[in-house]
């Protein structure tokens, strides 16, 4: 099987799991969602989610977040871990944003990858939840994970391995596609002990059989990937 037909069949698939796939950082605005992703760095979703309602309720707009103080922001996000660099992050985005873009987050990927901290992952998941925009697949450990396992890359850097699903998967899939696996990865395909006795896509992954011989993912395959 190639892999152009290993992912038509994946596509086929996949709907069928998880009809309901989608981005799950809470967020009502771009700039919400803009945030939400910078705190989601080395933190889980639900951990960001109980954080950002207070936040949003606080920072409506970017110059509200520009104008926070440090050490007042480090301390609302701090569960989140990385606390200090992730304040530093969101308030010199929002600084950006305001004064250069009128307080509207841009809608373009060079915009967006000009703004501080905000590299190609951060944009493609505000270009395609935000404003549906396909610029490209969101490569997160997850995504990389599954697709080092379901052999559609040799790649372990992010932006390669994203070059290779670009090719494979159909635009208009771009950004569904990096739900589909980010939800598989968190529900069935662990990074250390994959679910294969129970999962929806096995006969489709070259890796199962391993998997299911050893009991559990090679220490390599477990390892994070390079952002």
């Amino acid at each position: 099987m190639t892999i152009r037909q290993r992912v038509e069949q994946l596509i086929e698939v996949l709907p069928e799991v998880y009809p309901g796939a989608h981005c799950e950082l809470d967020f009502k605005t771009p700039l919400q969602l803009l945030v939400a992703t910078i705190l989601s760095a080395q933190c889980t979703d639900k951990r960001v989610n109980l954080v950002t309602p207070k936040l949003f309720a606080r920072y409506r707009t970017a110059a509200d977040f520009a104008e926070a103080p440090q050490e007042t922001l480090e301390n609302e996000i701090r569960s989140t871990g990385f606390f200090r660099s992730k304040a530093k992050s969101i308030r010199a985005t929002a600084a950006a944003i305001a004064e250069g873009h009128g307080g509207k987050v841009p809608e373009t990927m060079e915009a967006l990858h000009e703004l501080p901290g905000v590299g190609r992952k951060t944009a493609n998941v505000v270009l395609g939840n935000a404003f549906g925009k396909e610029e490209g697949v969101v490569v997160d450990t997850h995504v990389a994970r599954l697709s080092q396992r379901l052999r559609l890359t040799k790649q372990t850097v992010a932006e390669k391995i994203e070059g290779d699903l670009m090719k494979v998967v159909p635009r208009e899939r771009w950004t569904i596609w990096s739900h589909w696996l980010i939800w598989h990865g968190r529900r069935r395909c662990f990074a250390r002990r994959p679910d294969c006795r129970h999962c929806e896509i096995f006969r489709l992954c070259p890796r199962g059989k391993i998997f299911i011989r050893t009991g559990e993912a090679r220490p390599e395959e477990a390892g994070a990937v390079s952002a």
